[in-house]
């Protein structure tokens, strides 16, 4: 592709040599840099890609898109400056692949929770409509059917439009993604248009990267002020930062909401183990979701998918139809007779929430939670987090999740801090984390509840770099053989 083609979107400050040139490959890894491509220089938190422009033209690269010039400029390499070398890098893959978001309906959800659970039901609820879509989430990337390991929340400008051009060359009408407060801050998104924004809640995360929650929700709402005028933002009315999000929004807004006036209402009539009797504006479905948080998230979906155009009671026939998705309020019956849960609530917002679903369906039984909490993420949440549990739980076993590069202990200090003097006598900590199920399965009786929270769906711990396979479901399955 012709350079003057992949930059023609972006701010240039200064240019050195011809742009008439052709151009092999994008590259913004000096270690995939070669012959004839196009390097984006970034600044990362642990690295600056301006310290190997040397290392990629002396692999050929003809093009260096950068914030600052280098010292020794080759007269066989354009070089490209500007202000955000980001902004130029999103610019620039979805120039390469053809502008693959402007040939579909990309929707994009954001929030601190239930991203994951509106994207992934969307998607099924359009697949299940007769239309080919694709997916972006923390849990998997989908292809129409083909299905893709996740690495991030919302993956880099370039690997986006890469996904969404696989997405168009399959036949996709729609795409639905998670969009993070990071992708949003460092311009992950720039260059795609979207169809429609949604907006879920906003609670304690991500502090280590923001530093603040006013940059947080600032980092949320520039989603929705970039949205274009075409587009919908529907967002959460019962969410406190709900309607801010839709303040200067050019787009048309709606709400959704399950307490209060808005354009798509629920209301909640009957909880069960096995879902909810929910009324939508007169018409009453059976959903297979336990929670307020779920009922939320369905009308996110059952909102956007009646903005896309769809026919409201089809909807409703398809919602009644769809399943959790993998990690979230996932049930497993011991043959201790009690019941194990495990979901991905990693914040105290989400942790509130599960238990309070669980203590509104309970009977008799205890509840006895696992929790942990990441390491190298947001110190400041774990103490809320273990304030959380043990409120709502009878017992509260604090163990290790991903501890990254932190000591374990030094994490579950942290948390322990959290738990009121007057609480400590119900609470263990147990630092290997298969020993802290058992335990809690050995603690549970029938009608009992054990909640395994933090990992959800992942398979894996992250440990001083390396990530060793441990899936939640898996070790809780062989326990309950142990119990037979």
């Amino acid at each position: 592709m012709k350079l003057s083609h992949c930059i023609e979107e972006l701010s240039i400050l200064e240019q050195l040599g011809s742009v008439d040139r052709e151009i092999s490959s994008i590259c913004f890894d000096s270690r995939q840099a070669a012959p004839s491509c196009l390097f984006v220089a970034q600044k990362g938190s642990r690295s600056d890609g301006h310290d190997y422009i040397p290392e990629v033209v002396a692999k050929g690269a003809s093009v260096v898109v950068c914030e600052n010039l280098p010292s020794e400029i080759s007269p066989e390499v354009a070089y490209i400056r500007t202000d955000n070398s980001n902004l130029a890098l999103g610019l620039i893959s979805a120039a390469w692949f053809g502008h693959p978001s402007r040939k579909l309906q990309l929707i994009g959800v954001t929030g601190t929770n239930g991203k994951t659970t509106i994207a992934s039901l969307l998607y099924n609820t359009f697949k299940a409509l007769g239309y080919k879509a694709g997916l972006l989430s923390t849990v998997c990337v989908r292809v129409d059917e083909q299905e893709l390991p996740a690495t991030h929340t919302t993956p880099d400008a370039y690997a986006i439009n890469s996904l969404l051009s696989q997405m168009l060359e399959a036949g996709c009408d729609y795409a639905f993604m998670e969009v993070s407060s990071h992708a949003v801050d460092q311009d992950r998104i720039a260059g795609l248009r979207f169809v429609g924004g949604i907006f879920t809640n906003l609670s304690h995360d991500h502090l280590d990267y923001h530093k603040t929650v006013e940059a947080y929700l600032k980092a949320k709402k520039s989603f929705f002020d970039r949205l274009p005028a075409e587009a919908f933002a529907l967002t959460n009315a019962d969410d406190k930062n709900g309607l801010v999000m839709l303040q200067n929004c050019r787009a048309s807004r709606y709400t959704y909401s399950s307490r209060s006036m808005a354009d798509f209402r629920a209301r909640l009539l009957e909880t069960h183990l096995d879902g909810m009797q929910l009324d939508f504006g007169g018409q009453e479905v059976h959903v297979r979701f336990i929670g307020k948080f779920n009922v939320s998230n369905l009308l996110a979906v059952y909102g956007a998918a009646i903005l896309l155009g769809m026919d409201a009671q089809e909807v409703l026939r398809i919602m009644s139809d769809l399943r959790p998705v993998s990690g979230r309020l996932e049930f497993l019956n011991s043959p201790g007779g009690f019941v194990a849960i495990v979901d991905y609530a990693h914040t105290p917002d989400a942790l509130k929430n599960v238990l309070q679903t669980l203590t509104q369906i309970r009977k008799q039984g205890k509840i006895i939670s696992v929790v942990g909490a990441g390491g190298n993420r947001d110190k400041t949440k774990r103490p809320e987090m273990a304030l959380e549990a043990v409120r709502a739980s009878d017992n509260l076993i604090l163990t290790s999740d991903n501890p990254r590069f932190e000591e374990p202990q030094a994490i579950l200090d942290d948390m322990y801090a959290g738990v009121p003097a007057e609480a400590r006598k119900k609470v263990l900590c147990i630092l290997d984390r298969r020993e802290a199920i058992r335990t809690a399965c050995k603690l549970a009786a029938k009608g009992d509840f054990v909640l395994v929270a933090g990992k959800g769906h992942e398979d894996y711990q992250d440990i001083k770099g390396h990530k060793y396979p441990f899936d939640d479901k898996k070790i809780i399955a062989e326990i309950f053989k142990e119990m037979l």
